[in-house]
């Protein structure tokens, strides 16, 4: 596999909340500082920059005077609505600074799911890089509920930086990188450098989430990863303690882990297919079906289809899985599963005689067709 060698010109950073507060659990004046100035930095080398920020809600804690997390949805949601203006506040007065204007761009799963939500995201970023600022994003916490929500902003960085066409992801974190092992509890653990392929070893080694103030653990920046290498970004895993985290980064220096990005990237039209919309059921295929996708690039045919798991309607989002039940693909279905119910196993030319009706001969045309995720 090819690995892309782009120039760096678009790059996302994430910043948790662990990475931002002091040993008490407060924010810390001097870590916010030193962020922005690093983001500054990269900006003022000519280019574009977009930081994915934890930290609302423990800032709407500060203001509450509450030292525990809320645990109830409507509690986080009222305390990141407070914590959010406290945070911009921040970022608004450190970034002015350096002369630079920020952008609050608050998002929930939502607004990837839905294509048209998806592209105004898009435009707006675009738009808000054309005229120089730099765009502050969080999930918004105000309106989210548990069915849109992310719960953490790994996942959420990795979507904005494919979303835009990031060259560069640079995920802030509490640990040096990913390790052998689990480096707070095992002595002699050692950093992996760079990761070219997600396998399941690697997936192996992410543990749970550790400390009380972040959402996110390396499980999820494994998932990030998986979403930015197929979509063409390099994605570096660093401590944010460590100086010059940032443009060292940005720079192609060995800190943390690297993660290649693929050289065939997906188009954005498979970015969203892929990572941005909501599995809605799956599609059982045979392998002589699993062949004619994975090895010859066909669509999908009713042909080659065993069952169908999940109740789908035209249009949605479906896991293509074989017979063991490992996802080969994900694709766009032309069918409802009531309709595949009935033509599975079926010619294409047999599918008008069995429903009355055949909009399409493919079941998921190539073109809404995604390998490998």
């Amino acid at each position: 596999m090819k690995y892309t060698d782009k120039p760096i010109n678009r790059v996302v950073v994430k910043v948790g909340t662990s990475s931002l507060v002091n040993d008490s659990g407060s924010l810390d004046p001097g870590k916010l500082r030193d962020l922005v100035g690093q983001l500054a930095l990269v900006k003022k080398q000519g280019r574009d920059v977009i930081l994915v920020s934890s930290g609302a809600i423990r800032a709407g804690m500060e203001r509450l005077g509450i030292n525990e997390r809320p645990r109830t949805i409507p509690e986080q949601q009222a305390s990141a609505a407070i914590g959010q203006v406290a945070l911009m506040q921040k970022y608004t007065g450190l970034l002015s600074e350096h002369g630079i204007i920020p952008a609050q761009v608050l998002v929930t799963r939502d607004d990837f799911h839905n294509r048209l939500r998806y592209l105004n995201v898009r435009n707006t970023f675009y738009t808000l890089l054309r005229f120089g600022c730099l765009p502050v994003v969080n999930e918004n916490d105000t309106v989210a509920t548990e069915e849109i929500r992310f719960g953490e902003n790994d996942t959420l960085s990795a979507l904005v930086a494919a979303c835009v066409g990031a060259d560069l992801l640079v995920n802030l974190s509490d640990v040096d990188g990913l390790f052998d092992g689990d480096p707070r509890v095992e002595a002699g653990c050692k950093l992996i450098e760079e990761v070219k392929q997600i396998t399941p070893e690697i997936e192996a080694l992410a543990g749970g989430t550790h400390g009380i103030c972040g959402s996110g653990g390396m499980r999820t920046k494994i998932e990030a990863a998986k979403i930015a290498m197929n979509s063409g970004v390099r994605m570096v895993i660093a401590n944010a303690a460590r100086a010059n985290a940032v443009p060292d980064a940005v720079d192609g220096k060995r800190i943390g882990t690297r993660f290649l990005a693929r050289a065939a990237e997906l188009n954005q039209r498979k970015r969203w297919i892929a990572f941005g919309n909501r599995v809605k059921g799956n599609i059982v295929i045979n392998e002589g079906a699993r062949k004619m996708l994975a090895e010859r690039g066909k669509s999908l045919l009713a042909a080659g289809i065993v069952s169908c798991e999940g109740a789908f309607e035209m249009g949605d989002l479906v896991g293509v899985v074989d017979e063991t039940h490992v996802q080969i693909a994900r694709g766009l279905t032309n069918y409802a599963a009531s309709e595949l119910d009935l033509i599975r196993g079926k010619r294409s030319d047999e599918i008008e005689q069995v429903l009355g009706y055949k909009d399409f001969d493919e079941v998921i045309h190539r073109d809404n067709l995604v390998l490998g995720v």
